[in-house]
């Protein structure tokens, strides 16, 4: 799988409410499926369809203990996503700074000026 492809799997199983939900509760430990569906009012199935998203995202991993499946997050995407999310703020942070020095300067301009706000 590349890069990209690895990106969009990603970002496409982080787009469902109820997957990031999963996660959240992932990331304080391991869970069973069962565990995992408690707080949703949707059917098991529906559960096991959205961990074979994260699964297959790269998100969880799965283990199957006899007749229990046991969830656990894997984090790595959620870093290579982190930092594809970086370039874009560290860029919005630069034009905000820029926005906020061209403010400066048209409030010095205005003052010299002599100009007030109304």
């Amino acid at each position: 799988m590349t890069a990209a492809n690895a990106l969009d799997k990603t970002f496409s199983a982080l787009s469902d409410p109820t997957r990031r939900a999963i996660l959240r509760r992932l990331a304080n430990g391991e869970r069973t499926v069962t565990e995992l569906a408690q707080p949703f009012d949707v059917s098991l199935p529906a559960i096991s369809k959205h961990l074979r998203v994260l699964e297959v995202a790269g998100l969880v991993m799965q283990e199957k203990d006899g007749r229990i499946r046991r969830c656990q997050l894997s984090a790595g995407p959620l870093q290579d996503a982190a930092r594809w999310i970086e370039r874009y703020r560290r860029f919005w942070e630069e034009s905000f700074n820029r926005l906020d020095e061209y403010l400066s300067e048209l409030q010095k301009k205005e003052k010299k000026h002599g100009h007030k706000k109304k």
